[in-house]
């Protein structure tokens, strides 16, 4: 089926977000996608997902957008995302020093589930949150050093390091598809517009 000039794009890449349930990816997702925010807080269930198309290194990228349920009854839908993955934000609360410690557990799922070479960055979500802070930067820092990932800081409610957060992941995949001769997604005319769709198959939720 042909596409919409609205649609062109040079390359399609999957993003996956991965995290305890609460530490706000959807939130993160939301204010990417549609640069919104909401603070009512309700779960994900299964998967949701959205669509935005961006301008990087001049080229049209697709991000298709999959926020995954951080329960654990809903850990063996989940997984099965993980494998058409190709790039995955490990989020965790900077207020929660649990979801901080459940990174590994995260890391581990994606060596197990995942497919080899997946690009990944550490996400510590919710720092404008100071006062509540439990996980100093440092920290954060320290455990991407050990995973040999980049790390950044966000807030989806002040809208900090969201976007770069994106970006930074999306070209690290981009830089590795043409480095490692990865054939490309099939190529379509541009118009040279951004495009912002939004599409969602599941009720969710997030909290900064």
């Amino acid at each position: 089926m042909a596409q919409s000039k609205s649609a062109a794009y040079d390359y399609l890449i999957k993003l996956l977000l991965i995290g305890d349930s609460g530490v706000g990816k959807s939130c993160l997702l939301l204010r990417f996608s549609d640069d919104s925010f909401t603070p009512s807080f309700i779960t994900t269930i299964g998967i949701d997902f959205k669509i935005r198309t961006i301008e990087l290194d001049g080229k049209r990228i697709k991000l298709q957008i999959w926020d995954t349920a951080g329960q654990e009854r809903f850990r063996t839908i989940t997984t099965a995302y993980y494998r058409g993955a190709m790039g995955i934000l490990l989020v965790y609360d900077v207020t929660d020093e649990r979801s901080f410690n459940n990174i590994r557990n995260w890391f581990s799922n994606i060596e197990q589930h995942a497919s080899e070479g997946v690009n990944k960055i550490l996400i510590g979500n919710k720092c404008d949150w100071v006062e509540k802070k439990a996980i100093t930067k440092e920290q954060g820092q320290a455990l991407a050093d050990e995973f040999k990932i980049k790390f950044l800081e966000t807030s989806a409610k002040a809208n900090i390091n969201v976007e770069e957060a994106f970006f930074t992941l999306a070209r690290d995949i981009k830089k590795r598809l043409i480095d490692t001769h990865t054939p490309e997604q099939p190529k379509v005319p541009s118009d040279g517009k951004i495009n912002i769709e939004s599409k969602s198959r599941f009720t969710s939720g997030c909290c900064n």
